[in-house]
């Protein structure tokens, strides 16, 4: 590149920077390069740094809405097994689509545990995320526990609205142990809330049914009758897959000698 040529891209650099448009910034100089050397038209010079702009946009609102998300252990469905799980291959195929979201549905996963539910709630969390939707996740503990903080200056309301921004609300682990009444009351609200406006994906070790076996039954009953009412319920068998990968030395790498 000519000194002139230089000097223009430096040019463009500095007009990018003070235009607050990093990722055509930090692309610039070879995009550039690239134009003059295929002799490009300006348009498609212009078209390919604003396709970088968009695209690193796009991956900086994903890290964003991920990180906000507050997943547990960042599973997606690259470790997925589509074999390994008991649920029936089209029903995954079907709720990865996310069609189920948009139309402010709701998922419920239940079986024993270790079959894959919480993997499968989380993997379709990121799903969303990429697919641009906002998602927040919780396990039935860390919801009682967000209320209870809340309930003691009065803006339980205002906790419920931040929730309601997410299109996907995920919350795990239901079933394992018996809800206090404030936490069965924390679950209740933020159902009939997302009722008919979001989509909720919850897992448990039990089948919605039997939620009176865990919390109050007036609670429970009024809980399960709007989770249910727009609902896919999922269900998964067999043994704990943690368990056959422990028993069959797949839990953990070998050490090294």
């Amino acid at each position: 590149m000519t000194t002139t040529g230089t000097a223009v891209t430096d040019d463009v650099i500095d007009l990018l920077r003070q235009l607050r448009l990093p990722h055509m910034r930090r692309h610039a100089p070879d995009v550039l390069a690239t134009a003059k050397a295929q002799r490009w038209e300006p348009a498609e010079a212009v078209r390919a740094l604003l396709a970088e702009e968009v695209a690193g946009r796009r991956a900086s609102s994903v890290g964003t809405r991920r990180k906000a998300a507050g997943f547990p252990t960042g599973k997606t469905f690259d470790a997925w097994d589509e074999a390994t799980s008991s649920i029936p291959t089209p029903t995954q195929r079907s709720l990865r689509t996310l069609e189920w979201v948009t139309n402010h549905e709701n998922l419920v996963v239940c079986g024993p545990s270790g079959t894959g539910k919480s993997h499968l709630l989380e993997a379709l969390g990121h799903a969303a995320i990429e697919n641009g939707a906002h998602v927040m996740w919780f396990s039935l503990e860390s919801l009682g526990a967000l209320f209870r903080r809340h309930r003691a200056d009065d803006t339980t309301s205002r906790a419920i609205r931040k929730i309601l921004r997410a299109d996907l609300i995920c919350i795990d682990d239901i079933g394992l142990l018996p809800v206090a009444t404030e936490t069965a009351e924390a679950l209740y609200r933020v159902v009939d809330a997302a009722y008919e406006r979001r989509a909720i994906a919850l897992s448990s070790n039990l089948h919605p049914a039997g939620f009176d076996e865990l919390m109050p039954k007036t609670i429970a009953n009024a809980t399960v009758d709007r989770l249910l009412h727009h609902a896919h319920v999922v269900l998964t068998a067999g043994d704990s897959i943690r368990l056959t990968q422990a028993t069959t030395g797949k839990g953990v790498k070998p050490l090294a000698e």
